[in-house]
């Protein structure tokens, strides 16, 4: 160890002022400090304040091109292999958060093209028909005229450590000029930072207009003053986090939550004979090693139909063969006692199920992953994560809707391999019992730009509209000078 990393983005605080928290990750035999910015209520407060006025004095007048611009140069910047930030997050990202070196490069590079100029256009598009209503006033279909305008302080609350997640809610703040403050994750608290101080060297006003930053949850001190402060809290965690969260929100402050989901896929028997299974195991494979299943897209169950040339139980061998191949391309980070015990007892419940031939397990405990088939059919359940995933055998995809209703709550993913007509009569009866994303099979994990994040719109639902109504119009041509 042989440096400290500073985390964060802080305009507008002086540097040697801020006080910090240095906290040591560590991963395949190396050793990264993280200095952790840690705020006095009172620097939360001026920091508020800051980003706050800098919004309203600057932001505001900025056309919605120019902050375009400026997240597309600092997205090229990271992913410009030479460039100093990218090869320290390929150095530094797989000690903080386990993951092998080739998944981090692969990972960001895929990741980071989302947040490029025509990506970023196809996202306000997807929002907005006129993604002029964010720079003025712009005609309305029924009459009169309409704008979009973001909060002056949206405060992001990030979690998990999958590298540059949050970066998703930061440019959707952006997108709409909302003042912004995120919340780092510990578990992941360089991307977020390093891409607010590119977007400030792009362009220096907008870089004033943001903040990122860290708090130990649950602790009041500054918490309770970015809450107070905040007119749009974002916020990503497990139900209780975001439940504990929501009880200190003021009830006239925005809320918006995104919890836990499980993720799972369909196999068709079209898309089952001996010259497509291979390769469709391999794309299912890609999707459960990448982040060990730690985001909510990855499937940690496939739903595969019988009646193909390739039964349920050959696709399951086949999924065994290449989460194994994997394993040593990709080795699998490093697992907590925590994890470790989840994996332990996902295997040790579908042990008990082995023995009254319901089940089938492939692989040895010892193997970093773990497959299980699942012959009759049975319900949605989740998995111990970290490369162990269920096959389940079902006479018909029509049936999987039923099976994973009960988890209405917790749906959002789901990929299919299926023939048109049949993706198309699948998906109205998943969007029925509440599934809101469908992907092809090794793209779950990498939603289009402009998705629609748990069934919502990213940018609307950040924004509050002000119309002028076509009777406000008319009436203003009575008070014209040339009305006279």
């Amino acid at each position: 160890m042989s440096s400290v990393e500073q985390a964060g983005h802080l305009p507008g605080l002086p540097d040697e002022a801020i006080g910090r928290r240095i906290v040591e990750h560590r991963a395949w035999g190396e050793t990264v400090a993280v200095a952790l910015p840690s705020l006095s209520e009172d620097q939360a407060r001026a920091l508020c304040g800051h980003v706050r006025t800098r919004a309203r004095e600057t932001l505001r007048r900025m056309e919605t091109a120019r902050i375009v611009e400026a997240i597309d140069r600092a997205s090229a910047c990271l992913l410009d292999r030479a460039h100093p930030l990218r090869r320290k997050a390929e150095t530094l990202l797989p000690v903080v958060t386990g993951y092998d070196r080739e998944t981090v490069r692969l990972g960001l590079t895929s990741y980071l093209k989302t947040f490029r100029r025509p990506q970023l256009l196809r996202f306000l598009a997807e929002d907005f028909s006129n993604p002029g209503v964010l720079d003025g006033f712009q005609p309305a279909v029924k009459g009169g005229f309409v704008r979009a305008r973001g909060p002056d302080l949206l405060l992001h609350v990030w979690a998990g450590n999958v590298p540059a997640l949050p970066l998703w809610s930061l440019v959707a703040g952006l997108l709409v000029k909302a003042g912004t403050i995120g919340k780092l994750a510990s578990a992941e608290p360089l991307t977020a930072g390093w891409f607010a101080r590119l977007i400030g060297e792009a362009d220096p006003e907008l870089g004033e207009c943001l903040a990122v930053t860290w708090w130990k949850g649950g602790e009041g001190g500054p918490e309770a003053v970015f809450l107070a402060q905040a007119e749009c809290v974002m916020a990503y965690g497990g139900n209780d986090t975001l439940a504990a969260l929501r009880a200190k929100v003021p009830v006239t402050t925005r809320f918006l939550p995104h919890g836990h989901r499980i993720g799972f896929a369909m196999i068709a028997r079209e898309a089952l004979n001996s010259r497509r299974a291979g390769p469709l195991a391999r794309l299912a494979a890609h999707d459960i090693v990448r982040y060990e299943q730690q985001g909510c897209y990855a499937p940690q169950m496939l739903f595969v139909e019988r009646g193909g040339p390739v039964a349920p139980d050959e696709f399951a061998r086949h999924l065994a063969h290449e989460l194994a191949a994997l394993a040593s391309r990709h080795p699998r980070r490093r697992l907590d006692p925590g994890e470790a015990s989840s994996i332990a007892a996902w295997r040790s419940v579908h042990e008990m199920r082995a023995l009254d031939g319901g089940a089938v397990l492939l692989g040895d405990p010892a193997d970093p992953w773990s497959v299980v088939l699942l012959d009759p059919a049975t319900g949605l359940s989740p998995s111990g994560l970290n490369r162990s995933v269920a096959v389940v055998a079902v006479d018909a995809l029509s049936d999987v809707p039923a099976l994973v209703a009960p988890h209405r709550a917790y749906l959002q993913s789901a990929g299919i391999a299926a023939a048109p007509a049949t993706l198309f009569r699948l998906a109205e009866d998943l969007a029925a019992v509440g599934v809101t994303r469908i992907s092809a099979i090794g793209r779950m994990t990498a939603p289009e730009a402009g998705w629609h994040h748990d069934g919502r719109f990213s940018l609307l639902d950040l924004v509050t509209m002000t119309e002028i109504e076509a009777s406000a119009e008319a009436a203003a041509e009575g008070f014209a000078p040339y009305a006279d």
